[in-house]
C-alpha cells in the first residue's frame, strides 16, 4: 500500500482563508443546528433527527426500505432503527416487511405524521427563513454553488 503524495499548497494565503472558510461554514452549521434542535424540542417535543426521518418519508409517499432511508439521511441503519421505532409506536410511521425479501422492512409515513411533519414543515421552512434574513437571493445561489463545489470535487 503506498501513502498519497502530499497535497501541495501554491498559495498559502488563499489555503488560509480557505480554512477560515471551513472553520465559518462550522460555526454556522452548528448555530443552525442548535437553534433548530431546540426550536423542535419545545415547540414538538421532538428530536432533530426524528424530524429528518419524518422528511424523508414525507417526500416519498410510496415509503423507503429501511436501507435507502439510512443511506439517504447518510446514517447508519441502527441509528435508524431505534428512530424508526420510536415513531411507529406513536403511530407517526409503519413498517412492513418487503414480500420480495422478508429481511428488509418497507417504512411508510401514516396520515398522522403526514399531518404533523406540514405543520413542521411549514414552520421549520420559516425558522429557517428567519435564521438566514440577512442572505440575499444572490448570496444564497453563490452558497448553494460553492457548497455543491465542495462535494462533488472528487
Amino acid at each position: 500500500m503506498t501513502t498519497p503524495a502530499p497535497h501541495l499548497i501554491e498559495d498559502k494565503h488563499l489555503a488560509r482563508q480557505r480554512l477560515r472558510l471551513w472553520l465559518q461554514m462550522l460555526k454556522a452549521v452548528r448555530y443552525v443546528e442548535g437553534s433548530l434542535r431546540e426550536k423542535l424540542r419545545s415547540g414538538y417535543d421532538t428530536t432533530l433527527p426524528r424530524f429528518d426521518v419524518l422528511a424523508a418519508l414525507h417526500a416519498e409517499p410510496k415509503g423507503m426500505k429501511m436501507s435507502e432511508l439510512s443511506q439517504h439521511l447518510v446514517v447508519s441503519n441502527g441509528n435508524v432503527t431505534g428512530v424508526v421505532d420510536r415513531l411507529v409506536s406513536e403511530g407517526l410511521v409503519a413498517r412492513e416487511n418487503l414480500e420480495t425479501d422478508r429481511r428488509a422492512f418497507l417504512v411508510q409515513i401514516t396520515d398522522k405524521g403526514r399531518d404533523l411533519m406540514t405543520t413542521m414543515t411549514d414552520e421549520h421552512l420559516a425558522w429557517i427563513d428567519e435564521m438566514f434574513a440577512e442572505v440575499s437571493e444572490q448570496d444564497a445561489a453563490r452558497g448553494i454553488s460553492i457548497m455543491l463545489d465542495i462535494r462533488h470535487k472528487n
